[in-house]
């Protein structure tokens, strides 16, 4: 007897539907290094174990942000194995700032459905909206989000009648909401140890280009690390334009470059969306923009920052090409 491990496929979706079988995931130093050998890092609570410390007021060391959001990523890919895209994240934000050696479980639910039109020569597809939660070993929320996969059909033939309205899917996230997970934080003992230079507010309408850019690799590697399961981020053949690179690699080393440019970046609160506007493949090299959209005061003497980051990808011998559109809060000392 032989059983093909697939699927599910949009066909197999149906509105209220939750996947919460993927495994349970401890964060660990091991793990936070291997991520930063991949993306980058350079966020100093995510590296200095004595800071981190002093200014959240818990043990431990703060795990790095964009470890978090891959790792409840790749949770929720047990209902996306055959994805072909991902179009956009709406609304994510941090209900808890997790530490090294807490353990994240995730559950995805659809919350909407639309099948796409027929397009001649192209297979079947349909979009779903997923909201996905994420929770420590002690059922405390840390993350709820909500992201859009394009899954092909099984069968070409097969009208589902799902026609959602994907458009008003995902809050954005509100001040408070973005305010409260560092609330109680101690940014008095950040700028202590920070260099006057690095705390610096920048201002609303600021611009910043960083110079040389990153390239991508250990795109499979990133993926299994994070337990992302789609098939289009492992299998040459799994599309026809080949193997994609996953949309939070070029999120990550999008966030390493923000932190070039805004060094007294303390955490990641949020992100008001994120567009894929283009694929990346392993090889591509990122560079980005990163625009100051609005500043805000926060608890502790600290600002709220939102910004924007539009990252292009070159390849040899082809011009650069946009990739990504994401907006996001940060937390500045």
């Amino acid at each position: 007897m032989e059983t093909l491990i697939d699927g599910p496929y949009f066909e197999d979706l149906h509105h209220g539907q939750c996947f919460d079988d993927s495994p349970g995931v401890t964060l660990t130093d091991g793990l936070a290094a291997a991520h930063r050998a991949i993306v980058g890092g350079r966020m100093p609570l995510t590296l200095d174990r004595e800071l981190s410390a002093r200014v959240t007021g818990e043990g431990g060391m703060l795990a790095p942000p964009g470890l978090v959001w891959d790792v409840a990523i790749g949770q929720s890919t047990i209902a996306t194995h055959t994805v072909v895209a991902n179009l956009f994240y709406r609304g994510v934000v941090f209900r808890r700032a997790a530490r090294i050696g807490d353990t994240l479980r995730t559950v995805t639910e659809v919350v909407g459905l639309r099948q796409n039109s027929r397009r001649a020569g192209r297979h079947a597809t349909g979009l779903a909206a997923l909201r996905m939660r994420t929770w420590d070993q002690y059922d405390r929320p840390v993350m709820d989000f909500w992201r859009c996969a394009m899954l092909p059909l099984r069968e070409d033939a097969i009208e589902t009648g799902h026609a959602d309205d994907l458009s008003s899917i995902g809050g954005d996230p509100t001040a408070k909401e973005l305010a409260l997970v560092t609330a109680d934080w101690d940014l008095d003992a950040y700028r202590a140890r920070m260099p006057a230079g690095n705390v610096r507010v920048p201002a609303e309408g600021e611009r910043f280009t960083i110079a040389g850019g990153d390239v991508v690799s250990g795109a499979p590697e990133l993926a299994r690390l994070t337990l992302n399961v789609a098939k289009i981020h492992h299998d040459e053949t799994a599309g026809t334009a080949g193997r994609l690179v996953y949309g939070g690699h070029t999120i990550g080393i999008a966030l390493h470059q923000a932190v070039r440019a805004l060094p007294g970046m303390v955490f990641v609160a949020g992100w008001h969306g994120c567009d894929h506007v283009g694929p990346v493949r392993e090889g591509d090299t990122l560079t980005s923009t990163i625009e100051v959209e609005r500043t805000l005061p926060s608890a502790g003497g600290g600002t709220m920052t939102h910004l924007r980051s539009r990252v292009s990808a070159t390849r040899p011998e082809t011009a650069a090409a946009d990739v990504l559109d994401w907006r996001f809060v940060a937390l500045l000392a």
